[in-house]
């Protein structure tokens, strides 16, 4: 169970929810509920499974990249009876998202689908800068939206979310986070975190009293210190990182259910070896640590990248 800094005590859920679209090359997006995809939707109609996987793959538009493949899969968990995580797989726009929930039972859900829900509805066309200025702004309209329901439900609730975004635009990627959902990177042989959870934990690990290595197991590792929905709406950012893709880079997004279950270095091993459908062989292993809490996976290859039109530190 995790929690916001702000109110405190606030208990966090992770959970998640995965959708399929149909783009214009007829291949579907990847959504679902319940087990590694659970509900899905395909055609028009509604199919339930504990537990099923599937890969979504796309060279997308000439905007977004030459070729990038990419598959998504979520589960509750070894000890949860639900899942509030919620995922966004997009290729079709060069977009990706992983959503925590944070709240307590039914609320982190909420939180998690708002978010995932909003960003699912920006427009095909947009450029670089277009594209961080729309993620951005409706990002700010969920945030004041859940803080909004929060304030309905009473005195001290929580309804709030994580938010992990991550966008190609050819020849750069942007990734954009609030919470501890994190980005990885398999680039020249070695792995690269790219996200800085916003967590207590964190922030002790920042000031010298907390070891790196002890983060992970310590009392107060679930409380996050940042998240859509929570705190003073004037005060909320998205921290933001960019940089240039290559052919051959692997990208894993992924709620804290996974790297609560696995090491970095096992992280890094799956990734190397990380085939078409690679999403749901990190949700096996998670599973087989027993995992705690939600688990979700989106992992990203980049097999091509185009010139022109990209993300730079001055943009959104």
């Amino acid at each position: 169970m995790r929690e916001t800094a702000t109110p405190p005590e606030a208990p966090i859920a992770a959970g998640r929810r995965l959708r399929y679209r149909h783009h214009i090359d007829s291949s579907p997006e990847l959504l679902g509920e319940k087990g590694l995809i659970g509900c899905t939707i395909l055609a028009g109609k509604r199919t339930d499974a504990d537990s099923c996987r599937d890969a979504h793959r796309s060279p997308g538009p000439a905007l977004v990249t030459a070729l990038v493949r990419s598959s998504a899969a979520t589960h509750r968990g070894a000890r949860r009876a639900d899942n509030e995580d919620a995922c966004l797989e997009r290729p079709d726009l060069g977009l990706w998202a992983v959503a925590d929930g944070a709240g307590g039972h039914q609320a982190g859900a909420l939180a998690s689908a708002r978010l995932i829900d909003a960003l699912d509805g920006i427009p095909a066309g947009l450029d670089a800068p277009e594209l961080l200025a729309e993620i951005r702004a409706r990002v700010d309209a969920v945030h004041q939206n859940l803080i909004d329901e929060a304030g309905r439900m009473g005195a001290g609730a929580t309804v709030a979310s994580t938010a992990l975004i991550f966008c190609i635009r050819r020849q750069h990627f942007a990734c954009l986070w609030a919470g501890d959902s994190r980005a990885y990177r398999w680039c020249d042989g070695s792995l690269q975190r790219l996200t800085r959870d916003h967590s207590l934990v964190q922030e002790l690990v920042d000031i010298g009293e907390l070891e790196a290595d002890e983060a992970e197991g310590h009392p107060r590792a679930n409380i996050i210190t940042r998240a859509v929905g929570a705190g003073d709406a004037g005060l909320f950012m998205l921290d933001k990182i960019t940089d240039v893709v290559r052919a051959g880079d692997r990208f894993l997004l992924c709620s804290d259910g996974l790297t609560k279950s696995m090491s970095e270095d096992e992280i890094g091993v799956l990734l190397q070896r990380a085939g078409d459908d690679a999403a749901p062989l990190f949700i096996e292993a998670a599973l087989a640590r027993q995992a705690r809490d939600n688990v979700t996976a989106i992992v990203i290859q980049v097999d091509a990248v185009d010139a022109a039109d990209s993300f730079q530190s001055g943009q959104a």
